[in-house]
């Protein structure tokens, strides 16, 4: 007996192999590359596949920048820039680079890197400009929407303003940038964090550095560091425009809260989620906020932890915030590892219309000893502050703990080594600021007064304290911490 066997074979669509990941190849460009004594008002690249442009308005530049922009266009395997030739000036180099603005049409590779370059005279410039920009704030890179901008020596100070520049470059992820085929002159260099991609500084949440003097392009590369700020904004009204102001003016999509909520309402920082978890910072104040200006009755508040059944208070002493009004600290020496109730009786917080917050009690554990870590901070003597006030240049020194973005210490610097005995595990950075005012705080710049932002030195590293560890560092080099368990014997923290 004879049989056969039926089966179904598997339908797949066909594997289409490796993805292309070949950028295209130029072939040819008219007129020729590296052109002198030309004023070139078209220039056509043909590739060896079909193109298409991605963002070419903000990815194709022209330097020294046109008042007129070019026009570039892409069709099938060509890519066409059309400038205005009687825009261009005589004896000077002109570079045309593409960014990434030229892809294959099926894959988007990026045919990245090439620069067209012609010359109006018979040399091409090759000096060039070298430097970096750091955030003045944080004395760390800057790089996100961040352009370098170079004006002619014979524009005034608020040219930035007013017009867009000659040159630009954008920096690097270090923040380090390069300029080349520079001719050889003084140029005015400014940085902006451009929010709106015009290459003008506009202000307001837009950042400027400026360089105090001419920069010249050199043979070799020259250092340049810039320091972005953002300016101080003008919160004052002219007098015309409070006359004329007939009611509150309210932020579009937002209500003013006091207009909509008659009630004279606070938030805190306690966690009371459960009193078997240990939330507190025995380091913190007892934050509470309004949602107007208010006035604390220190008589209703009382804060106080149960021993043997027995209700201990502990001494309250309340603080306003120095500039708001609607925010009070509660500041009280805490244990580690106990259950406080913070009882706020009825009256304790009236408005100046006599309205009453609502009482409450809050429930809360404080934080054990091993739940922290210890800092030793080692700071060269050249930061450390006189006792007269000012430091080897003049100037007081003040050094900045920050907790990921919280600032939790902010002390002028009176020793070589500073002890943090008490702090939450967390990312930890450190920066010194070179308060040359004396004022005890960083100060912003100027543009038009031409004043540059105090300088802030960054510490040599990111340090990740855990819970029950302790690390000795140098400020200005990265750590090598001697990590141990921490055998914690104070009991107040200690108040830096």
């Amino acid at each position: 007996m004879t049989g056969s066997l039926l089966g179904c074979a598997n339908i797949s669509t066909p594997s289409g192999g490796k993805r292309d990941a070949t950028p295209p190849r130029l072939l040819k460009v008219n007129p020729g590359d590296s052109l002198l004594n030309a004023r070139v008002s078209r220039v056509e690249l043909t590739f060896d596949e079909y193109i298409t442009l991605a963002d070419a308005q903000k990815e194709v530049q022209i330097s020294p920048m046109l008042s007129i922009p070019l026009t570039v266009s892409g069709v099938n395997k060509r890519v066409v820039v059309k400038l205005t030739d009687s825009l261009l000036e005589d004896n000077t180099t002109y570079r045309i680079s593409f960014g990434k603005a030229i892809r294959d049409l099926h894959e988007g590779n990026p045919f990245s890197g090439y620069t067209y370059t012609f010359s109006t005279s018979g040399y091409f410039d090759s000096c060039r400009l070298q430097g970096q920009v750091v955030n003045a704030a944080t004395g760390a890179p800057d790089t996100a929407n961040v352009f370098i901008l170079l004006y002619s020596n014979r524009e005034d100070d608020s040219a930035v303003i007013k017009k867009k520049p000659k040159y630009i470059t954008k920096p690097d992820n270090n923040g380090i940038f390069r300029f080349g085929g520079l001719p050889s002159r003084n140029f005015r260099i400014y940085a902006v964090k451009d929010a709106n991609n015009n290459l003008i500084y506009d202000g307001g949440t837009e950042m400027i550095a400026f360089c105090d003097t001419l920069v010249r392009s050199q043979d070799s590369a020259t250092g340049i560091v810039l320091r972005l700020f953002a300016e101080q904004a003008d919160t004052t009204l002219k007098a015309d425009t409070l006359k004329s102001a007939k009611k509150p003016t309210v932020a579009k999509g937002k209500m003013n809260r006091q207009q909509i909520d008659s009630n004279l309402v606070f938030t805190t920082n306690l966690d009371t989620s459960s009193k078997a978890k240990r939330t507190f910072n025995l380091t913190d104040s007892i934050k509470l906020v309004f949602n107007r200006p208010a006035e604390i009755n220190g008589n209703k508040v009382a804060l106080h932890f149960d021993s043997a059944d027995v209700a201990v208070n502990r001494r309250v002493r309340i603080r306003n915030h120095p500039s708001k009004p609607e925010v009070f600290y509660f500041v009280a020496d805490l244990s580690e590892n106990t259950v406080y109730t913070l009882d706020l009786q009825e009256g304790f917080a009236t408005d100046t219309g006599k309205k009453q917050a609502a009482s409450g009690k809050y429930v809360f554990r404080t934080f054990n000893n091993d739940d922290f870590g210890k800092i030793k901070l080692n700071i060269p003597a050249k930061y450390v502050s006189s006792k007269s006030g000012a430091g080897t240049d003049h100037s007081d020194h003040l050094l900045m703990l920050l907790a990921d973005a919280d600032t939790i210490y902010y002390q002028k610097i009176t020793d070589t080594v500073v002890h943090f005995r008490r702090l939450p595990p967390a990312n930890y950075t450190f920066r010194i600021i070179v308060d040359k005012n004396g004022n005890g705080s960083w100060d912003t710049g100027d543009l038009l007064a031409k004043r540059q932002p105090e300088f802030v030195v960054p510490g040599g590293t990111q340090l990740t304290l855990k819970a029950g560890w302790e690390h000795n560092i140098d400020f200005e080099s990265k750590p090598k911490p001697t990590m141990k368990k921490s055998g914690f014997s104070d009991k107040i923290p200690s108040k830096k």
